[in-house]
């Protein structure tokens, strides 16, 4: 998936949480209501907010950043994820 949102339909492919980009999280302005694989926010209940998305980011990297899904964090090792590129990617609007 590209790292691009998507603005002429509205789509957000980027996880406002932790800047997760292989997942459609928001479409034409709605929820899809994708659990993001990463760090397990939910669309539309924890990022529903700019202070909602600080919030859980918060929380979740002060506690180590755990993936939520342990196939996919095996996977992005082995590809060299790395937390703060990851999170450099969030859309200014949601940082």
């Amino acid at each position: 998936m590209s790292t691009d949102r998507a603005r002429d339909d509205d789509t957000e492919s980027i996880c406002r949480v932790c800047g997760y980009d292989e997942e459609v999280f928001w479409k034409d302005g709605w929820p899809t209501e994708a659990i993001c694989p990463c760090c397990g926010n939910e669309s539309d209940i924890g990022d529903a907010s700019v202070m909602g998305v600080r919030g859980y980011r918060g929380y979740w990297v002060g506690n180590g950043a755990p993936w939520w899904d342990p196939t996919e964090e095996r996977a992005q090792k082995q590809r060299g994820w790395d937390l703060l590129r990851q999170l450099a990617k969030i859309p200014p609007e949601w940082r």
